[in-house]
């Protein structure tokens, strides 16, 4: 597996990663915990060294992945994310990044990851009742500490991020990119440029729009919020969205791949700085994940692909308005 940089701070890191969301949360029942350890290790095996969980995700998400790269300590970056307040009733997420929380919680994630410092620690989404400043601030005492190594941010706008980046250096911005989903480009990316950012991607593959597996007919399982929440995933928006997998399927039967892969290798193709962390439950989706990184995108095919997209509209909304709230901020 190829290496990439992940902005200016020396945090390198392979060029696919692996996110862990979908083996306990989001994405339906959880995975059996000794088969998800095992699929973690196996992207290990197969040159991974980038993984991705949070705090958010339930204890056994952090637990599965440091059981499972315990073996490879200092060999790896996990990364996680705070946040939120761990001892909300069950069902509700409540932001809470004040200083003392943060200390709090990221004691818990020491814990379960099995490791002395966490490698990349994500603010996993802004919180308007407490200033960046005091966030980044904590972070970076918990550098000198040692209990971390490198700050990161999710879902944040250019101006939280130039004022977290100038108390201490964010290594990585994660928001949600992919084809189906470009936003970023407008300003976080030119500003991930400017300050020596790396990017992650997550949701590359459009929550699995993007492989072409999902239909109109497909009925999502219990758990799982594409069926719940998300509206591009209404039975309407997916048969409307169809035009967008066929104009991917198009380049990936002429380059001998699948769509996956052609929706990855175009991220891999926008800038060095960008590392994707597909998840999936399932060895052959993952193996079929990390082929991404040996697909060339010739300049006549990210032409086609970017031509061919700008033509299409793209039907519902990413999340929903008490979802996409906290974005962006």
């Amino acid at each position: 597996m190829k290496k990439r940089a992940l902005g200016t701070n020396g945090l390198e890191v392979s060029s696919i990663g692996y996110g862990a969301m979908g083996l306990s949360h989001g994405y339906g029942p959880a995975t059996e915990r000794q088969q998800a350890v095992a699929l973690v290790r196996a992207a290990f095996e197969r040159g991974v060294t980038f993984f991705d969980t949070a705090q958010i995700y339930g204890a056994e998400n952090e637990e599965i992945v440091g059981e499972a790269l315990a073996p490879f300590r200092g060999q790896a970056v996990i990364a996680t994310k705070f946040a939120f307040d761990l001892d909300a009733p069950a069902g509700h997420q409540v932001l809470n990044s004040r200083p003392e929380n943060i200390r709090k919680v990221t004691e818990g994630s020491l814990r379960r990851l099995r490791v002395d410092a966490i490698d990349l620690y994500y603010q996993h989404r802004v919180d308007p009742n407490v200033p960046i400043e005091d966030v980044a601030g904590t972070i970076k005492e918990l550098i000198a500490e040692g209990k971390v190594r490198h700050f990161g941010l999710s879902e944040a706008g250019v101006q939280t991020i130039r004022r977290a980046h100038a108390v201490q250096p964010v290594a990585a911005v994660q928001s949600e990119y992919s084809l189906w989903w470009r936003e970023p480009e407008q300003a976080v990316l030119p500003t991930c440029e400017e300050l020596g950012i790396g990017f992650v991607p997550f949701s590359p593959l459009g929550k699995g729009f993007l492989t072409g597996k999902i239909t109109e007919s497909t009925e999502f399982g219990r758990g799982d919020l594409r069926g719940t929440t998300f509206p591009r995933f209404t039975r309407e928006n997916i048969r409307a969205n169809q035009a967008f997998v066929e104009v991917i399927q198009q380049v990936a039967a002429r380059k001998r791949a699948t769509p996956a892969q052609i929706a990855l290798a175009w991220l891999l193709a926008q800038k060095p700085w960008i590392v994707p962390i597909p998840g999936t439950t399932k060895l052959n989706r993952l193996e079929e994940n990390l082929c991404a990184a040996d697909v060339e995108l010739s300049p006549d095919d990210l032409h086609d692909i970017d031509g061919a997209a700008a033509r299409i509209t793209i039907h519902g909304d990413r999340y929903p308005a008490h979802l996409q709230a906290r974005v962006g901020r």
